[in-house]
């Protein structure tokens, strides 16, 4: 699991559901939460939880996606497992992880430098610590 700097941008509430917008230099993050502590608040910084097998790798994508967060990204570094790959991403300066199926990789033709897309869905983003 690779934490993340990030700033809290804005933050909408009804009743116990929050959605949490975050800035990432020019690009913006969103995350899901039933849960919300009262330190977490506009212009705060935070450390977020982004679990590598939750970033979906996308390539050469038309057409909207229903993903909140849709990070440009650039892969840094690839690792060949047996079964899986670990895909080392850059987005805004900041290194996350995506670990995908070796098939996937392999049939998208994932090579590093590639410009991809990094889809996170926002119920997949945690606040570990409020700084």
């Amino acid at each position: 699991m690779k934490k993340m700097i990030v700033g809290v941008a804005n933050i909408q509430s009804n009743e116990s559901l929050n959605i949490v917008a975050f800035t990432l230099g020019a690009t913006s993050l969103k995350m899901m939460s039933l849960a919300l502590s009262e330190n977490v608040v506009i212009g705060k910084d935070v450390r977020l939880n982004i679990k590598a097998t939750a970033v979906a790798i996308a390539k050469n994508v038309r057409g909207d996606l229903s993903y909140s967060n849709q990070l440009k990204s650039r892969i840094v570094c690839i690792e060949h497992g047996t079964l899986l790959s670990s895909l080392t991403l850059e987005c805004e300066g900041r290194h996350f992880e995506s670990i995908i199926t070796k098939e996937s990789a392999q049939r998208m033709n994932l090579q590093e430098n590639d410009e991809v897309i990094a889809l996170i869905k926002a119920n997949e983003i945690a606040i570990a610590e409020v700084l």
